[in-house]
């Protein structure tokens, strides 16, 4: 759980300034949720009439937060979002639901709202109750302090392994009128499709309804969060929430009730961007992570085998520890196609490591480099290819290396 971790590799260069969002305002602050003088408490505060969509794990044994979202969700409408790290509140029983229940009534009190229209996320360790006791009065500071362009501190409250926030921003227009997409993410480990031990919150200040907003999210999810992969593990905390502050409107844009309006074609092409750009983010703060990877599979029997396929590549600890390795070990690549369970012919499959193809119709490439590449796997950015040759099913996920930093690390998580 450290802060403290070197700086991911795969960083991005430069963190973007996210601009101010009309109808939220953030604080951050220390709780001692599980070590004193660390910043682990995160406060959103949304004007009145903000609508609210969600995802969340698919995990059979979801945290207390997750099923106080799930539940709330049905409202569709948002005033706070209170973010805890040191603790997941996740298998924690009835006291779990009591933390929740007592986090909701603080986070209303502070922010004189109904505890109905109170979102929570938790991330951290599993196992452990939470003392939701020690948000008194910690929230009424931040509420008062709670400011528009406190992105920064918002997004470094939320990690936990991670060792850089992740943030990203669009700006996309609606009737004409400019509207911004903002979000903030944090994950490093325990991270695979159906979200992951992985929050991430998004704020655009268009009006748009509950319902629509739940469509897009739902989809834009699954070419985003939905098709990374960290290490195969599903965390019992994901949760994924969209937040429409409707402030826009004063500016003329229109208020907008179905996915199907045409007005929100830009829009929904933006917010994808949003969630892919947080998402390969995640995978490039993978624990111990070297090197970036894309896993593109065509030529699958339908979309739903190419992603499971180009899943059971970018999942398999062979596939990953020979990237770590720098080893051209396709032989790998032709295990992990086998054993997916989906519908696939060793005869028409062919393989590409960084666009050179190295096996073909069965058998090694007649044109095969060794040292060509060699040259290849020691890029930071590693590009995977796999054609199976039985159909026009495609898909793209990403993932990272497995090193034995990723062993050290979780090795020692919970000291």
């Amino acid at each position: 759980m450290a802060h403290d971790a070197p700086l991911s590799p795969l960083a991005p260069k430069t963190t973007p300034d996210i601009p101010p969002l009309d109808g939220v305002r953030f604080a951050a602050g220390m709780a001692g949720v599980r070590y004193a003088g660390r910043t682990d408490v995160m406060l959103a505060l949304m004007d009145e009439g903000a609508t609210v969509a969600g995802v969340f794990t698919k995990s059979k044994c979801p945290s207390a937060p997750v099923d106080w979202c799930r539940a709330k969700l049905k409202g569709g409408k948002a005033r706070v979002l209170l973010v805890n790290s040191g603790n997941a509140n996740a298998f924690t029983g009835k006291v779990g639901a009591q933390a929740v229940k007592l986090s909701a009534q603080l986070a209303a009190a502070a922010a004189d709202a109904n505890e109905k229209q109170v979102f929570l996320a938790s991330t951290g360790v599993i196992g452990e109750p939470l003392d939701a006791t020690k948000f008194n009065g910690v929230l009424d500071t931040l509420a008062r302090n709670a400011r528009p362009d406190a992105w920064q501190d918002a997004a470094r409250a939320i990690m936990t392994t991670d060792t850089f926030p992740k943030l990203a921003t669009r700006k996309t227009m609606i009737g004409g009128v400019d509207v911004t997409i903002s979000g903030i993410a944090k994950g490093a480990g325990m991270i695979a499709p159906d979200m992951a031990t992985m929050l991430s919150f998004i704020f655009t200040d268009a009006p748009i309804g509950a319902e629509a907003l739940q469509a897009m999210l739902s989809k834009a999810v699954q070419g985003s969060f939905n098709a990374i992969t960290v290490d195969s593990d599903t965390s019992t905390s994901d949760t994924l929430m969209l937040f429409a502050t409707g402030a826009a409107k004063k500016r003329g844009a229109p208020k907008i009730d179905e996915a199907s309006d045409r007005r929100l074609l830009q829009f929904k092409r933006a917010l994808s961007e949003v969630l892919l750009d947080l998402a390969q983010q995640v995978v490039k703060d993978g624990e111990g992570a070297r090197k970036f990877v894309e896993v593109t599979v065509t030529g699958a029997e339908n979309a739903r085998a190419a992603k499971r396929i180009a899943l059971s590549i970018a999942n398999s600890p062979l596939v990953k520890t020979a990237i770590a390795g720098e080893d051209a070990n396709w032989g790998r690549v032709v295990m992990a196609v086998g054993k997916a369970g989906e519908k696939a012919d060793r005869d028409k499959l062919s393989i590409w490591f960084g666009g050179v193809r190295v096996a073909h119709q069965g058998l090694r490439d007649p044109s095969y480099n060794e040292a060509e590449v060699s040259e290849i796997m020691k890029r930071q950015n590693i590009v995977i290819n796999a054609d199976i040759g039985v159909g026009a099913g495609a898909a793209t996920v990403w993932t990272c290396d497995l090193t034995k930093e990723y062993v050290a690390i979780n090795g020692d998580y919970r000291s």
